[in-house]
């Protein structure tokens, strides 16, 4: 079952009242009703994204579920090797030859990937005028995929900065203490009367 629900997008990549139109364009079986029969509803926001497939053998027939959203992770630079593999197909260079069903892409190990180009200069329109060219769609992909894999990383950030500035200001009080607390018998000088 899909873990995001459309009230995610929200304040991330849409307004609210977007957001409510996309979930309404769905239907969403629920139930029961007073007679103990399901029946479908126009979707809201609290409703998970509708499954992509209808079971789990569909599921793993396509190998490409969840390609990208793995290696934006499990790889060291992953969101810049998911971007270079999306905007990096190339012809093949002089002496390089590809087998029927390849696409050469310098970025995949190898040089060969089964997976033809995605993206086209001006495939998409986006509302605010913004030019759909080949690497403005893969940055918005690759970051789409980098969300979708950890939609509570900017929570959990700014749930860090605020831990550090509390126990920061915890600390200075407790130094601010010591420094209190002891100063007195830092302070104190002994005299010795040293008799010869």
């Amino acid at each position: 079952m899909s873990l995001i629900s459309y009230r995610d997008l929200v304040g991330v990549a849409y307004t609210e009242e977007e957001t409510k139109a996309m979930a309404a364009e769905i239907e969403v079986e629920d139930g029961p009703n007073d007679e103990g029969e399901m029946f479908t509803r126009p979707g809201k926001l609290s409703d998970r994204f509708p499954k992509p497939y209808t079971n789990e053998e569909a599921a793993s027939f396509n190998s490409s579920t969840g390609a990208f959203s793995c290696p934006s992770q499990a790889r060291h630079n992953g969101q810049n090797y998911v971007f270079a593999l999306l905007t990096g197909y190339r012809d093949p260079p002089a002496g390089i030859s590809i087998r029927d069903g390849l696409h050469y892409n310098p970025y995949f190990p190898g040089g060969a990937i089964a997976m033809p180009k995605m993206l086209n200069d001006g495939a998409v329109e986006y509302e605010d005028g913004t030019p759909a060219t080949e690497a403005q769609m893969g940055k918005d992909v690759t970051t789409f995929l980098a969300w979708a894999a950890e939609p509570e990383m900017e929570e959990r950030k700014l749930m860090g900065f605020k831990w550090i500035f509390v126990l920061s200001l915890a600390l200075l009080q407790a130094a601010y203490y010591r420094r209190l607390r002891w100063s007195v018998l830092k302070s104190r000088k002994l005299v010795l009367d040293v008799v010869n």
